[in-house]
């Protein structure tokens, strides 16, 4: 009951806090006894929700945070070996760090073997930390305590005695349950904010803080702001939907499917002389077409699962494979040959559609056109799958067909409602294997995408920044010149003159193009920064314009930005934070935001991930539990859950010289121009 109470307690005030707390790593920690012997083992499990995971032990200098387990107290046994995984981590590389990572998804157990040396003063008192991230951020260094003492073993095997427990384990727990610390037993991973300062914030060695008034909670202040920390749970799905629907309706204009929707339509028109049954049938052929796709898309998600698809955004084989795929469907494209299925399966459903009535006949006729277009939209289809399994979303390639299938199938139902329509279609001609070639292009420079990944898995530096740089640069003016008619492939019909049309996307692709050309000498190219390699790749760079912290120390910085009348931003980041350097390479370098954070703001930067270590530990209570604060890292991380309510990263706030926010905080967003505004609405309040 009191653990019911607690859990409650605990899920209000996490509602009330209007930051989002994540909390995607739970722990149990149990120590298995073997029925007496003098051989224990200390058993870690963690457990983390689906697409987050916690790193390896042991990882290189400059690095994330590796887990790590300490024994801080051990007496009356010895440490045999250290903690042992249950399963091999998956091993990435990563940009950033430049260096190849470990981490573990799902579930994993570490195992401790321990030897007890003297069981009536046994006791084993220590802590796991860990650092939990996903692909879009990673919050701040936790720590989990655990404790044993010689209640929690026994070495009689004769003994009858009920099954040891963990310190402070609740009074009515099972005997034969092994011993689970009661840090672990709560399921929390991430701190939680505390609605309260700690009460170490009173003077002496041990103080959180000489100022408390800066580290009172301001939750309430940001919800009345309409504070909404930015979250990017549902755009991928969104940019994958619109995607694939864009995908459907380059796919009406390939030569397998554009003359097929006045052949498809005619034929519904034709077929009864009933029109409202007609377009009855060629709404039910387009639903048909929209299922076909959306249980394709379902299949590869079950073939695949969550968390295959997760690790393909990554997995430098796969990316490979993708990168050949493109190639493959980009040479189809150019015409050098055509991605065709057998014709068998094309005349089984043929005469399938043929031989049934009804929905059924409709069915197999929406199959035939699936199967005859699929030259022309399979590479469509495979690039679509590719994207979306390469944004790690379960649901992706579903979603993506769906949009596909939806935007393809809308042409075949207006036109069987509107049949007049039909005559103000182009004819076909040229101009339909024309959009193949385009398409061909745009296939060859994403692929490009995805061996830049592999080449930095593996640190070939074949393709660094530059050399991707120019190989875009290249295609796009090709892509220019074929518009124009100066190139020609074998399908390709003579080019009498150039249209409008052709002639403003020959300039869009040269001047695409040109806008390329500073990036060979450092120019960010925020436009492709989400497809080019990382800037350090790239050996000759000439751009500087970067933004620095003045204070990395909050109460230095707050006294300071007090002493000169300035407002503060609070930039909390770490150095293991992917998405604090891109804001801080896409937005940060902005000549208005770089002017207004150096000029009117004193800008204070903690790192929550920092290691160094305190002077001494702080303790804290939040929710009734005691923790020590150990490290710079540890002490900024509380004041970001304490005071604001949040731990996740970057997370920007502006305060008076008071600690006061002056607006709803700022997360993960490279909108430069909401950034601006941002800033500006503070300077407004702080003049107030």
């Amino acid at each position: 009951m009191k653990k019911l109470i607690y859990s409650i307690m605990l899920a209000v005030i996490t509602l009330a806090a209007q930051a989002q707390i994540l909390t995607p790593v739970k722990w149990k920690i149990k120590l298995d006894d073997k029925g007496g012997a003098a051989d224990k083992e200390i058993i870690f499990t963690a457990t983390a929700d689906k697409g987050w995971h916690l790193y390896d032990m042991n990882l290189p200098e400059g690095g994330p945070v590796s887990t790590s387990f300490t024994f801080e107290t051990l007496t009356g046994a010895e440490l045999v070996g250290t903690p042992t995984p249950s399963v091999q981590p998956t091993t990435v590389y990563d940009e950033q760090f430049a260096m190849n990572l470990r981490w573990y998804a799902g579930s994993v157990s570490f195992t401790q073997k321990i030897k007890i040396t003297d069981p009536a003063k046994f006791k084993a008192e220590g802590e796991v930390e860990f650092m939990a991230c996903n692909d879009e951020t990673c919050l701040p260094p936790d720590r989990i305590s655990f404790a044993f003492d010689k209640k929690s073993i026994h070495v009689d095997p004769a003994m009858a005695a009920a099954t040891p427990e963990s310190t402070g384990q609740a009074p009515d727990a099972q005997p034969e349950e092994p011993a689970v610390a009661e840090e672990a037993q709560e399921e929390s991973s991430a701190p939680i904010a505390s609605p309260e300062p700690s009460s170490a914030a009173s003077a002496g060695s041990n103080a959180l803080t000489d100022s408390p008034r800066l580290w009172t909670p301001v939750i309430d202040q940001l919800k009345s702001f309409g504070d909404s920390t930015v979250t990017a749970t549902d755009t991928s799905w969104l940019f994958i939907f619109f995607a694939g629907f864009l995908g459907g309706l380059v796919a009406l204009l390939t030569p397998c499917v554009w003359p097929m929707i006045p052949m498809t339509v005619s034929f519904f028109l034709k077929r009864t002389k009933d029109r409202k049954k007609a377009i009855r049938d060629a709404v039910t052929y387009g639903l048909s077409i929209i299922v076909i796709y959306l249980a394709m898309g379902l299949l590869i998600t079950g073939i695949f699962g969550a968390s295959a698809l997760n690790d393909l955004s990554t997995n430098a084989i796969f990316n490979i494979i993708f990168f050949l795929l493109l190639v493959v469907f980009a040479i189809s494209f150019f015409g050098a040959f055509e991605l065709v299925l057998p014709s068998s399966w094309t005349n089984k459903l043929d005469s399938k559609a043929d031989s049934t009535t009804g929905v059924l006949s409709i069915f197999f006729m929406s199959f035939t056109l699936v199967l005859v277009s699929f030259s022309c939209t399979g590479p469509i289809i495979g690039t679509l799958l590719v994207q979306a399994a390469s944004m790690g979303t379960a649901v992706g390639p579903a979603i993506g067909m769906f949009g596909f299938a939806l935007a393809l199938s809308i042409p075949f139902s207006l036109f069987a409602i509107f049949p007049n329509m039909l005559q103000n279609m182009p004819k076909s001609g040229g101009w339909l294997n024309s959009v193949k070639v385009v398409l061909g292009f745009l296939e060859l420079a994403l692929a490009l995408k995805f061996l830049s990944v592999a080449d930095l898995a593996y640190g070939w530096r074949l393709l660094d920044r530059e050399v991707f740089i120019v190989l875009w640069i290249v295609i796009f003016a090709l892509l220019g010149c074929y518009l124009l008619g100066k190139i020609k492939f074998s399908h390709d019909s003579d080019l009498k003159y150039v249209s409008v049309p052709r002639l403003f996307m020959a300039i869009i692709s040269f001047a695409f193009a040109i806008y390329m050309v500073p990036g060979l000498w450092g120019a960010p190219l925020k436009a492709i920064s989400a497809f080019a390699p990382p800037l350090y790749t790239q050996d000759f760079n000439l751009y500087k314009n970067e933004v620095h912290a003045a204070f990395d120390d909050y109460e230095s910085g707050m006294a300071y930005a007090k002493k000169v009348n300035k407002p503060v931003m609070i930039d909390f980041s770490g150095f293991g934070c992917v998405n604090c350097r891109k804001m801080e390479a896409s937005v940060w370098t902005d000549p208005t935001v770089k002017q207004i954070l150096e000029n009117d703001y004193v800008l204070i930067t903690l790192m929550v991930d920092d290691k160094t270590k305190l002077p001494n530990p702080i303790e804290i209570e939040e929710f009734g539990k005691t923790r020590k604060l150990k490290t710079i890292g540890d002490k900024w991380s509380y004041l970001q859950r304490s005071k604001f309510g949040a731990n996740a990263q970057p997370f920007y706030i502006l305060l008076d010289g008071e600690g006061q926010p002056l607006g709803p905080s700022y997360a993960f967003d490279e909108d430069v121009s909401k950034y601006i505004q941002f800033l500006q609405n503070g300077l407004k309040e702080f003049k107030k």
